[in-house]
């Protein structure tokens, strides 16, 4: 394991039913390229040493004794490896007169563990209960051939290889009310390994697939799942090679189906994540405790022991997909679905604020800008739903030294063609007098100036709010409120914050969600401009041109990077050097490492002392994993101190 990612493989191969030598020799081959390619475990099909589809053979002599020999060969030939994966091979194995289809583990030239199939389907095209037995209550120790020595036999084994333990079940255990994975999940796997012949039916791969990514999701586990490939017998049957790896209800990779040929899919899986989240979920641990009634035995490889912590500077080419927007699906279908989510979430939230309230009047500020657009176009669909007029829906534009003429423009378009109430009430003269009032001389351009406006801003909604018996819809988003990028009892204050669960990332989707969906072409041409116009609080007056001059992303950095640390700060607690590392992936060639580290200092030394800020939010609607609300998701004192990750931010 390296960097808390473990790299494996979900392996198929061509067979021959009851070629034991042929499918042996093609199990060989994978074995050799995998281990090239840096994977540390590895599973096959069930009865992959035989092939599943040999009936009545299965009883034969001839053809047990042909198996034990190939898994000889299989342990012998792993000890010549120079890095030698864990692997899972399916076999029958007998025992004590009775025969059992198993998972056989074996590593550096030895098998560690057998453990046999649970249940076994006996009901439409299977008749296992013809040839197998279910697997014995009692587990113990076995000897596979003479001078092998004893090996672990039974359901209640975990195999620990390179830290990380691995849990294995069977086809038919894993569409079971309770697989047995639940209960190796709870001892403590990180991985489950399920060897499958899984014969192929009208909407059954997808049906199987939903299966795989809910059980990893349900076990916070790695889920790697290979089924049985070309060459199984076609007498009544068809089997197509399917191998799917899940992390957590991720889909991280799976084959092209009706290939021939030897196949097999990598991935590296998060267990530093999977750790993470057990630790989080704490009715895992609830549930552990209900229902684990055998502790599971650890077997160990002559590779247990996880890997000495990793240079900063020594990282792996990742089997995996690091996306660095993490908040936006990057599929269009997908993207699409998520903005309807979230959109209906807010939409929700406001409505039940509003009936509660018995409020028909909101106040919102009208910048030009994204947040405050995203905030005008959810009130708007409230109000219809509610079946209010939008007139009901003041928004105030309030110009000031720093804006410009797009955003204006922007603004009272917008508004004029939704229909909402538009007032302009420009705040330079009341600013003017503030600045008298208290000493300020205005052409200092500091923190006084600017707050001093965005204050003077929410004075003027909340006042109108009182008058016309509404309340102020806030505009702030999720990436503002970890970086505290608010001024605090202005921008940062509302009745209800309908943005406060969205991150910046996301924002500009969402508006682009709704400009397509708008039939009004200006509107939709201003939502268009909008969404291209730079992000700035325009607190700083214009340069020369008229242009925007105070561009938030050149001051605080850039949102993409603040929500990709956002969310693996939040969703998984990771470290600063982890975060890095993964940055460095997810934005390699789009920001360089000295960029990264620069930003991710900012990010924690921001995070940490705007705390207070937060602290005191306003209500708003939670829309994803990651949350801010003191009350619901994310409790840190105020005060906390931030040195322990500034520091690792300085060694990186």
């Amino acid at each position: 394991m390296k960097h808390g990612f473990f790299r494996v493989a979900a392996a198929s191969v061509p067979v021959r039913v009851a070629g034991c030598d042929y499918n042996t020799a093609n199990i060989c081959d994978a074995l050799e390229t995998l281990a090239a390619e840096g994977v540390e475990a590895v599973v096959f099909p069930e009865m992959c040493v035989t092939a599943y589809t040999c009936g009545d053979l299965f009883h034969n002599r001839t053809l047990l004794d042909s198996a034990r020999r190939s898994l000889r060969e299989i342990a012998e030939f792993t000890a010549e490896l120079p890095a030698c994966p864990l692997v899972a091979v399916g076999c029958p194995v007998e025992v004590c007169g009775s025969l059992y289809n198993c998972a056989v583990v074996i590593e550096s030239g030895r098998v560690l563990a057998v453990i046999p199939k649970t249940y076994l389907p006996n009901y439409n095209e299977f008749y296992e209960k013809r040839w197998w037995s279910a697997a014995p209550e009692r587990s113990g120790e076995i000897e596979l051939w003479d001078g092998g020595g004893q090996v672990s036999f039974g359901t209640d084994i975990i195999v620990e290889h390179h830290g990380v333990r691995i849990g294995f079940e069977i086809c038919e255990d894993l569409w079971t009310p309770v697989p047995p994975s639940s209960f190796a999940a709870m001892e403590g796997a990180h991985v489950i390994m399920n060897l499958s012949a899984s014969d192929d039916l009208i909407g059954k791969y997808d049906y199987l697939f939903s299966l795989v990514r809910q059980q990893s999701a349900r076990t916070i586990s790695a889920y790697v799942y290979a089924s049985a490939a070309h060459g199984e017998s076609s007498t009544d049957l068809v089997f197509d090679s399917k191998l799917i790896v899940a992390e957590n209800g991720t889909l991280l990779a799976s084959n092209k189906r009706w290939q021939t040929g030897i196949q097999s899919v990598i991935a590296d899986v998060d267990i530093e994540a999977v750790i993470r989240d057990r630790m989080h979920t704490v009715s895992f641990e609830d549930c552990r405790r209900r229902n684990a009634a055998v502790p599971y035995r650890c077997v160990r490889s002559s590779h247990s022991s996880a890997l000495e912590p990793y240079a900063v500077d020594d990282f792996m080419d990742l089997r995996r997909r690091v996306d660095s927007r993490p908040f936006v699906p990057a599929d269009d279908s997908h993207l699409s679905e998520r903005c309807e989510e979230i959109i209906n979430i807010q939409v929700a939230g406001l409505c039940k604020r509003l009936e509660a309230t018995r409020c028909k009047s909101l106040t919102i500020g009208i910048s030009g800008g994204l947040d405050s657009t995203l905030a005008l176009l959810v009130a708007v669909r409230a109000f219809d739903i509610l079946g209010l007029p939008r007139t009901g829906i003041i928004a105030v534009t309030m110009p000031g030294y720093g804006t410009t003429g797009r955003t204006y423009r922007n603004a009272v378009a917008l508004v004029g063609s939704l229909g909402a109430t538009l007032r302009e009430i420009s705040i330079v003269d009341a600013v003017n007098q503030h600045f008298a009032d208290i000493g300020h001389d205005s052409s200092v351009h500091d923190v006084t100036y600017e707050n001093s406006q965005a204050r003077e801003r929410t004075q003027i909604l909340m006042d109108i709010a009182n008058q016309t018996s509404g309340m102020v819809l806030g505009t702030g988003d999720l990436s503002e409120l970890a970086l505290g990028w608010a001024t605090y009892n202005g921008d940062h204050m509302s009745m209800y914050a309908v943005n406060s669960g969205v991150p910046k990332t996301l924002v500009r989707h969402l508006t682009r969600y709704f400009a397509f969906e708008m039939d009004d072409k200006s509107c939709r041409e201003t939502l268009f401009d909008i969404i291209d116009t730079p992000i700035s609080p325009e607190l700083l007056p214009a340069d020369s041109s008229g242009d925007i001059a105070q561009k938030t992303e050149d001051l605080v950095g850039p949102y993409d990077l603040h929500d990709f640390f956002l969310y693996y700060t939040l969703r998984y607690g990771f470290t600063p050097s982890r975060i890095y590392l993964l940055a460095r992936t997810a934005f390699d060639g789009e920001f360089s490492d000295d960029e990264i580290r620069k930003w991710l200092k900012v990010f924690f030394r921001r995070f940490f002392s705007q705390q207070f800020k937060r602290s005191c939010l306003p209500d708003g609607p939670k829309v994803g994993s990651v949350c801010l609300s003191p009350r619901g998701d994310w409790r840190m004192p105020s005060d906390a101190s931030a040195e322990l990750w500034l520091a690792e931010c300085d060694r990186l």
